[in-house]
Formats: C-alpha cells, structure tokens, sequence
C-alpha cells in the first residue's frame, strides 16, 4: 500500500475511535470533532511527510490544513467570546 493510503485508513480509524468515545460518553461536540480530527490530520501529515522531495498532493493537504487552521481559530474566538459573554 501507498502511503496515501494508509494515511486515508489510519484518519478513519482515528475519526471512528473519536466518535465512539463521544457517543458512548453521551457528548457529541461537532467542535472538539472538528479539533481532534484536525489534530489527527495534522500528526498524519507529520508522519507521511518525506524528507527530501515534496508530491503534489502534500501541496493540497497544506491548503486543507490552511483552511483547518482559519476555522481552529474561528472556534477558538467563539469560545472566548461565550467566556465574556457570560
């Protein structure tokens, strides 16, 4: 297997054991989803990364990462905003 493959699988192993969890604690968040699959993607794409030369498709995992970041930060800004809201 190529290891675009293997990332694709170890992703949805990683967002399904998340999932799992939250359904069997009774707390599905589509915020702490959305961060801890970006924190899945982000280590994923550390560990396929090569050294030396860069393929294409690690060019559109970054503009995704890029994207993921923007909205990271959008939930973050939300969150402090409930905090002064209160």
């Amino acid at each position: 297997m190529r290891k675009q493959q293997i990332a694709i699988i170890i992703l949805a192993l990683w967002l399904t054991i998340v999932s799992i969890f939250m359904l069997l604690y009774q707390q599905f968040d589509f915020e702490i989803f959305f961060v801890l699959g970006f924190i899945g993607i982000l280590v994923i794409v550390t560990i396929i990364e090569p050294n030396y030369v860069q393929p294409t498709y690690l060019k559109y995992i970054w503009y995704v990462i890029a994207v993921g970041i923007l909205i990271f930060g959008a939930i973050i800004a939300h969150k402090v905003m409930q905090l002064f809201i209160r």
